[in-house]
């Protein structure tokens, strides 16, 4: 589970005396567990699906916290972010190339006899059910709108 795996992270940066990832790892799990109050209010148990998606959030967060610390000439804090997202994907399932990514999209199409706009969403839906946290879906978004407009 990757939760126990960020613990056995943190108990490992901890003992080495490694400030920055510790902090990061506590990030993470405080994330985590803000999630797991909301879930548990639904009755729901957090899960590795969950915890993708929250890790996910935290990088898409840092990415566009990067961008602008570096517009405005803040590199060292744009440095940290970027720090922060290389060890938060540690922990995420590779993320597919953008080559793969329309590969798969046009196969999507193709199984469901996608040909419009209006089909748009069954594509989104079926790429969320079997690729979540695997990929950018605002990007694919925008490539699902761009094979089905032509």
């Amino acid at each position: 589970m990757i939760r126990d795996e960020i613990n056995d992270q943190l108990k490992k940066a901890m003992l080495n005396k490694d400030k920055d990832y510790t902090s990061t790892l506590r990030l993470i799990l405080a994330a985590i567990k803000d999630r797991e109050i909301i879930e548990r209010a639904k009755n729901k148990t957090v899960e590795d699906d969950i915890i993708i998606e929250v890790l996910s959030k935290m990088v898409k967060q840092r990415v566009e916290s990067a961008d602008i610390y570096k517009k405005n000439e803040r590199l060292e804090l744009a440095k940290k972010e970027e720090y922060e997202i290389s060890i938060i994907r540690n922990f995420m399932p590779t993320q597919l190339s953008d080559d793969e990514v329309k590969t798969i999209i046009n196969k999507i199409i193709k199984d469901n006899n996608a040909s419009s706009i209006k089909d748009m969403g069954v594509v989104m839906a079926e790429l969320k059910k079997e690729y979540s946290g695997q990929l950018d879906f605002g990007a694919a978004g925008k490539m699902i709108k761009d094979i089905l407009s032509n």
